[in-house]
């Protein structure tokens, strides 16, 4: 444990350089389209064949916008403009903490990249709940259609408890 910290950590016995190990960032879009969200089918594991937002890890030399778009590009095609962040969710369990940003689609241009089967634009009612790969994304999409009902955006932030 290096002196002032609390926590024990991986020092370098030969320069004492601290090697921090932090959870890490996941980062995407609820990307919006006259009413309807785009959503992605995974095409990878974890959770192969389940929808889920655009998103992924963010990368070193990045923004947390940039990541959004990046991801957004990457796993549905699809071009968007950023608004306000939205939701910040921990999940402990896996040292990961999960931001979802506010967007806009600016054209329907888009296809599956790589990492998706297929990507739609979803109205609220064609939701696949069931289908829905992760926690994260079923509560920040939770929040964002009662935040549409009521007709104003609020920033959502929570926490996943381990189980």
């Amino acid at each position: 444990m290096p002196p002032g910290d609390g926590l024990p950590r991986y020092v370098c016995d030969a320069c004492g350089e601290i090697h921090y190990q932090n959870p890490k960032l996941v980062v995407g879009a609820v990307a919006e389209h006259s009413g309807k969200v785009l959503l992605c089918r995974r095409a990878i594991e974890p959770r192969y064949g389940y929808w889920t937002l655009p998103a992924g890890f963010m990368e070193n030399d990045e923004t947390a916008g940039q990541a959004a778009l990046r991801e957004t590009l990457e796993e549905a095609g699809a071009r968007i403009a950023l608004d306000a962040p939205f939701s910040m969710i921990s999940v402990p369990r896996v040292n990961q903490v999960h931001l979802f940003y506010r967007a806009r689609v600016l054209d329907l241009e888009f296809k599956p990249g790589e990492e998706s089967l297929e990507v739609a634009l979803v109205d609220e009612d064609k939701v696949p709940w069931k289908e829905i790969a992760f926690r994260t994304v079923g509560l920040t999409l939770r929040h964002w259609f009662a935040d549409r009902a009521r007709g104003s955006f609020g920033f959502h932030a929570e926490d996943i408890a381990p189980q």
